[in-house]
């Protein structure tokens, strides 16, 4: 009886081991899959927002390297999108309180926008407010065009983030 019980113990203990074996694989996997998958290229109408999330969700993937949590992957809309004044602001908001709080390290953070120019003044607004070296260990990925990348990594770098500009194209 005692053979069986301890038997029935190891299992039962080694089993939450297997398992998050298998989910290192399956993250494994998946970073292999998106690297082995042609990349999806910057769609040509800045107003079909599900091709922009579909091609902002296969740039943060591609760039995960060794973070295994879920990315915070932030969006704003075309501004000829309906409704753009309304989500401006909110994602403004959003943003600051977010980075206020702070995002705890081996977290990922994703900025993209056809509208480059207004995501990077959001950006630059809410790291504003960001104390000092307050992100160390926090990935921060801006995916826009080349003429935002060094305003943006400004006001970034001062909080600790790794700092990653995608050129969106």
């Amino acid at each position: 009886m005692k053979t069986t019980t301890r038997l029935l113990l190891i299992a039962l203990l080694s089993l939450p081991l297997l398992a998050a074996c298998q989910k290192d694989d399956a993250a494994s996997d998946t970073v292999a899959d998106a690297d082995a998958k042609p990349a999806v290229t910057r769609p040509a109408d800045n107003n079909d927002e599900q091709a922009w999330g579909v091609y902002l969700s296969d740039v943060v993937t591609r760039n995960m390297g060794d973070i295994s949590n879920n990315p915070y992957l932030y969006y704003l809309p075309s501004s000829e999108s309906a409704g753009f004044e309304g989500a401006h602001e909110r994602l403004k908001e959003e943003i600051e309180v977010a980075m206020q709080r702070g995002i705890v390290e081996g977290n990922l953070v994703a900025f993209g926008s056809p509208e480059s120019a207004m995501m990077a003044d959001i950006v630059v607004g809410a790291f504003a407010k960001v104390d000092p070296g307050s992100m160390k260990g926090v990935k921060l990925l801006f995916i826009g065009d080349a003429a935002d990348n060094e305003r943006v990594r400004a006001a970034v770098e001062p909080a600790g983030v790794n700092y990653q500009f995608v050129e969106a194209k």
